[in-house]
């Protein structure tokens, strides 16, 4: 139990540091280089995780990290990128906590993790936890932004579950570094065709630049995985939902905003559903059970 209670901590960095995402890139980086924005955020990830795993890719690796640099960073950055320029916070964090959904349903045909009725509990908790925390916004909402965060609800969902069946003996640190590494070279090749030569940042948007490649991706994305590799997609994806919460009480503690009471009613409901669905007992802590039930 206390290692199950271990890889939901480890997990959760991943969305904790994703909660900053948005404001920063928003406010700290330029709104009209995507791709630049997408490739700078992962190409020196990549290597950087690749300098610490020192290993080449071997075998069916050539064509899987490929493959998984696309879904989970290559396309994904860019529409969310995208999103985060187009559409107010509270409507992207909306549209990426379908996350849950998204990852159950694709785990039960390709993970045979069949979804469990703690787990619908916690989803339905979630859910509605996320949309008392961010809210539905108001105003005309951008269609393309929409479109945008839903392609990429759906690219790194379906990068998440295959890099859980295409998991083997292979180092995560090695794995995660040839995926970011494949994405972002694919990055820089397009951008520099579609967008020219990199935007020019002040040292702000450096430093923003920086942080958002090493602890919002590098880090980032080794802890996502982790949970991935030992823990029932679903329950990953209720875990994804502290980014919303994360942001917004980024917002109350740099920003100055103040939390209304259905706010807090909803952080605490996103809480109670990453309790429901991780607390469940088990002796076993492989994924190949069903969504968000280890016993």
């Amino acid at each position: 139990m206390e290692d199950k209670w271990r890889l939901v901590a480890i997990t959760a960095v991943a969305p904790v540091a994703w909660g900053a995402t948005y404001v920063v890139t928003r406010h700290l980086l330029p709104a009209d280089a995507p791709l630049w924005g997408a490739a700078l955020r992962a190409l020196p990830a990549g290597l950087l995780l690749w300098a610490l795993a020192r290993r080449r890719p071997r075998g069916d690796w050539w064509w899987k990290a490929p493959v998984l640099g696309l879904l989970n960073f290559g396309a994904f950055f860019v529409l969310v990128y995208i999103a985060a320029q187009l559409l107010p916070s509270s409507i992207a964090a909306s549209i990426m906590a379908l996350a849950p959904l998204a990852l159950a349903g694709l785990a039960w045909p390709l993970l045979s993790q069949r979804p469990t009725a703690r787990w619908a509990v916690g989803a339905l908790l979630g859910l509605v936890g996320v949309l008392s925390v961010v809210g539905l916004g108001t105003g005309t909402i951008p269609v393309a932004g929409v479109v945008a965060s839903v392609i990429a609800l759906l690219a790194s969902s379906l990068g998440a579950i295959l890099t859980t069946r295409w998991r083997d003996e292979t180092p995560l640190l090695a794995t995660t570094s040839w995926q970011l590494t494949a994405g972002g070279v694919a990055l820089v090749a397009v951008a520099a065709m579609v967008e020219g030569r990199p935007p020019r940042v002040d040292a702000a948007g450096l430093l923003a630049s920086v942080g958002i490649a090493v602890i919002a991706t590098a880090l980032a994305f080794v802890c996502w995985f982790t949970g991935l590799r030992h823990l029932p997609a679903g329950t990953v994806g209720l875990i994804g939902l502290l980014n919303p919460v994360t942001g917004v009480l980024l917002g109350v503690a740099v920003g100055g905003e103040s939390l209304a009471v259905p706010q807090v009613g909803g952080i605490v409901l996103v809480l109670a559903a990453i309790a429901v669905t991780s607390g469940a007992r088990g002796r076993n802590l492989s994924p190949e059970r069903s969504v968000g039930d280890r016993s």
